[in-house]
C-alpha cells in the first residue's frame, strides 16, 4: 500500500475509533450518573465528588477501575495468543468490543423499560461495567496493535501535542516539519472525531436513549470487517 494511503487509512481509522470513544463516553456519563467509561482519570474526580455528596453512585465508579484494568489485561493476553496463532487479533478484539457495547445497549434498554436506572442500583453498575470493558479493550489496542493511530480514548495528550507542534512548526526545519505534519495528520482527526462523537452522542441519547449506541457498534463492525484478512473471508 502506498505511504499516503496508509496515512489516510490511519487517520480515518483513528478518527472513527475516537468518535466511538467520545460517543460511548458521553452516553455513559449522561445515563450512568457521571460515569466515565472510556478512561479512568475522570472517575477519580467523580469519586471525590461522590464522597462529598450522597455517594449513591460511588460503588459503580470504584468498580470501574478494576473492570477497566481487567479488560485491558485480558485484551492484551488475547491479542498475544491470537497473534501467536496467526489470527486477526485486532479484528477479533474489535468484534468483542462490539459484543460488549451491544450488551451495554441491551442492559440499558431493559432498565429503561422498567423502573429505570438509579445511581445506587446493581443494574446500573452492571450496565456501566459492560461499557467500561468495551472501552478497556479499545484502550489496550491503542497502546499495542493500534499504537500507530495514537490515543483514541482520551484527548489531553493529543491536544497538548497539537499545540506544541503548531508552535514548533513556524521554526521547524524540513525534516522536523515533516514529522510534525505526520503527527498532525494523525492527531487532528482523532480530536475532531472524539468531539463529534461526544456532541452527537449527547444529542442522540436525548432522542433515542440507548438505541443510539448502535451507531458506534456499526462503525466498529465496519472497521472490524476492513481489518479482517481477505484470506480468512469465507467464500
Amino acid at each position: 500500500m502506498p505511504e499516503n494511503h496508509r496515512h489516510i487509512n490511519g487517520s480515518v481509522h483513528g478518527c472513527v475509533l475516537s468518535f466511538v470513544a467520545g460517543f460511548v463516553d458521553v452516553v455513559g456519563f449522561i445515563s450512568l450518573f457521571g460515569l466515565f467509561t472510556a478512561h479512568v482519570t475522570g472517575n477519580f474526580i467523580m469519586i471525590g465528588v461522590e464522597l462529598t455528596g450522597s455517594a449513591e453512585g460511588l460503588a459503580t465508579k470504584l468498580l470501574a477501575l478494576p473492570a477497566f484494568v481487567g479488560a485491558v489485561a485480558t485484551a492484551r493476553l488475547l491479542e498475544s495468543r491470537l497473534a501467536q496463532r496467526q489470527l486477526p487479533a485486532v479484528a477479533l478484539l474489535l468484534a468483542i468490543e462490539c459484543v460488549f457495547l451491544l450488551l451495554f445497549v441491551g442492559a440499558g434498554l431493559w432498565a429503561s423499560g422498567g423502573a429505570g436506572l438509579s445511581a445506587g442500583s446493581w443494574w446500573a453498575t452492571l450496565t456501566g461495567m459492560l461499557a467500561v470493558v468495551a472501552m478497556g479493550i479499545q484502550n489496550a489496542l491503542s497502546r499495542t496493535a493500534l499504537a500507530d493511530l495514537g490515543p483514541t480514548t482520551i484527548m489531553t495528550g493529543n491536544t497538548t501535542q497539537i499545540v506544541i507542534d503548531l508552535v514548533d512548526l513556524s521554526s521547524a526545519g524540513p525534516e522536523q516539519a515533516g514529522a510534525i505534519h505526520v503527527r498532525l495528520r494523525k492527531m487532528l482527526p482523532a480530536v475532531a472525531g472524539f468531539a463529534a462523537g461526544a456532541v452527537l452522542g449527547a444529542l442522540a441519547f436525548a432522542a433515542v436513549s440507548f438505541w443510539c449506541v448502535l451507531l458506534p457498534v456499526l462503525l466498529l463492525a465496519a472497521l472490524c470487517r476492513q481489518r479482517w484478512p481477505a484470506r480468512l473471508v469465507l467464500a
